[in-house]
């Protein structure tokens, strides 16, 4: 378990945003952490939140209503480890989690449509994004995406595309009362032949080229978030008593 910080204090007012440092942990725990953050926020004991983390092991996640999926799926390594398979606490089709970064956050309180709120949570992923020079758009697919496998075969209005039709950034919400968790993965650079392997298709597009560093990323998508959403952020990593509240919540789920 990852070593962490005192915690700061925090305002409860919706101005002040916690930003929890980049976590690399396995897809169990990163998925237990945005329960618990979920959980926390929406009974009014965590202010909203931003986070980034990456899967290691590479994983595959499932869609919380997800229920078919190819029964090879559960042998498959990669570079000699098992690739987990998990499921998240939000929809939409599997995710291949290899060579990706994810970014979550949890709030509250935003009205409007579902489409709406995910165009305003999106807003920060294509305004730092674009400060990197890269420029985005929202996906057209209808209802028909939900025939795929992969959550990357195609882009719905809740998904990021680049020029040239490459999927960049796949995002899923699930929602509670008046709070919102909304995450999704940044598909930097993947494998192909393990892309291939597990959903025997190849994605539509190129992606841009890497060469970003990802600390690079964050700081660039952090500090759009603050623009956009006319916010601050106190940095505070998780101390251990809230990690012990998650692996509890884990073993429990």
């Amino acid at each position: 378990m990852p070593t962490t910080n005192t915690s700061t204090s925090l305002s409860a007012g919706n101005k002040i945003w916690r930003f929890i440092p980049l976590i690399d942990a396995p897809g169990s725990t990163q998925m237990a952490i945005d329960r618990w953050l979920f959980q926390q926020h929406a009974a009014g004991n965590c202010p909203p939140t931003l986070r980034f983390y990456t899967w290691n092991p590479a994983a595959i996640s499932l869609g919380y209503h997800q229920r078919q999926y190819p029964e090879f799926w559960q042998q498959l390594q990669w570079q000699g480890r098992a690739i987990d398979l998990i499921r998240r606490p939000t929809g939409g089709r599997a995710v291949l989690h290899q060579g990706d970064l994810t970014y979550m956050v949890v709030t509250s309180g935003l009205s409007g449509t579902r489409s709406q709120t995910y165009q305003y949570l999106c807003s920060f992923l294509i305004a730092g994004w674009r400060a990197l020079g890269v420029d985005l758009h929202y996906g057209r697919a209808g209802r028909g995406y939900i025939k795929q496998a992969s959550c990357f075969s195609s882009a719905t209005t809740a998904d990021l595309v680049t020029e040239s039709g490459y999927k960049f950034i796949g995002s899923a919400q699930y929602r509670q009362g008046k709070a919102i968790l909304q995450h999704g993965a940044i598909a930097l650079s993947r494998n192909l032949e393990l892309y291939r392997r597990v959903f025997e298709l190849l994605p539509i597009g190129n992606p841009p080229p890497h060469q970003w560093k990802q600390e690079q990323i964050i700081e660039s998508l952090k500090t759009a978030a603050r623009d956009c959403w006319n916010i601050e952020f106190v940095a505070q990593p998780l101390n251990q008593s809230e990690w012990n509240e998650i692996q509890c919540d884990s073993l429990n789920d």
